[in-house]
């Protein structure tokens, strides 16, 4: 990757707003999408790849939060020990998303495991055993409104955006018993370092077979346990601020209010959580003055939400297996296995 730092263009956002759209659309989809010639589209897609500028991650389906446990972990670092604990919590395939913070916690992960068992033998036994580590806190997520991977930037024109919105396959009715097997993990494996790879290259890593591979494939996203994102340097394309909000509301208005919440562009997690606080708002933004204005607006159309505290983003360590430079530029890859033993020695 190259040192120098350079802002997005117009043309990059057109390009990141299409994929996020439709995360491995062949390059004539995108191309006749965004009016520009297909070698043209996978030119400044590979000049965006090689630079960490941009990538494409997987992404939980809305399934999976059925089957695995995830939390938002709050980690206390002795002093002057935080960036060497995210360093070590970095190598931990447990850890989605670690985020250095200003607030009454250093560091703010976004944690998955298979089970409730399993994320507390992660978070009572093995987080509190690595060295710098002096306090963790858990809130179990009891139910997901939406994740990052559904955030989108505003990027296309609409008519551009009606070529690429296609009808999406919603989720079977009922709960699938349907597990993510050994199999499907070592093909998500692959994923994670590149979103985009072809079948055939995941099928010669793996020595299975193309259609195999799509088979798995399209088994997993069309059972919604899957799905994949477009992700890329937010600093450098205009949002360079993340603000978690912690709020209390009336248990009897947490459904309503969480689907108010997801349909807000800002919006990047929003969830139902344990603890005294019963829900927990991830927004992106463009400055920090548009945390008051954000938080302002938030009072005034739902005034049955407390907001208890608000914690900004000073730094995106990890986000989704993907580490970061100071830049938001993608660094490096630790493909999630939250179906692992977690352990707190790597």
């Amino acid at each position: 990757m190259q040192d120098d730092v350079r802002l997005l263009s117009e043309e990059d956002l057109a390009l990141i707003h299409a994929l996020q759209l439709q995360p491995r659309a062949s390059w004539s989809v995108l191309g006749w999408a965004l009016d520009v010639d297909p070698v043209t589209v996978a030119r400044r897609w590979s000049r965006l790849a090689t630079r960490g500028e941009a990538w494409i991650s997987l992404s939980p389906g809305p399934r999976l939060f059925d089957q695995i446990c995830l939390a938002f972990i709050e980690i206390d670092c002795a002093l002057g020990s935080a960036a060497a604990v995210a360093g070590a919590l970095n190598r931990h395939p447990h850890m989605l998303t670690i985020e250095r913070t200003v607030s009454g916690h250093d560091i703010l992960a976004t944690v998955a495991t298979r089970e409730l068992a399993a994320m507390s033998r992660y978070t009572l036994d093995h987080l509190p055993a690595i060295k710098g580590v002096t306090a963790v806190r858990a809130r179990i997520v009891t139910h997901m409104f939406t994740e990052a991977g559904r955030w989108r930037i505003d990027a296309l024109a609409p008519g551009q955006r009606a070529r690429l919105t296609a009808a999406t396959k919603s989720a079977p009715p009922g709960r699938d018993v349907r597990q993510v097997t050994p199999p499907d993990r070592a093909v998500l494996a692959h994923l994670a370092q590149d979103g985009r790879a072809s079948y055939q290259a995941l099928a010669t890593a793996l020595k299975t077979s193309a259609s195999t591979v799509k088979r798995r494939i399209d088994q997993l996203t069309g059972l919604g346990l899957l799905s994949f994102r477009c992700d890329f340097a937010r600093p450098l394309g205009g949002w360079p601020v993340a603000a978690t909000f912690w709020a209390r509301v009336a248990p009897a208005d947490l459904p309503d209010l969480g689907h108010a919440l997801i349909r807000l562009p800002e919006t990047r997690n929003c969830a139902a959580i344990s603890g005294p606080s019963n829900l927990m708002l991830q927004v992106n933004l463009h400055s920090v003055t548009d945390v008051l204005r954000f938080e302002t607006h938030l009072a005034a159309a739902h005034p049955n939400l407390d907001i208890i505290e608000r914690v900004i983003t000073m730094r995106h360590e990890k986000l989704l297996g993907r580490l970061l430079d100071h830049h938001g530029r993608t660094i490096g890859t630790v493909p999630p296995d939250i179906w692992a033993e977690p352990r707190g020695d790597l």
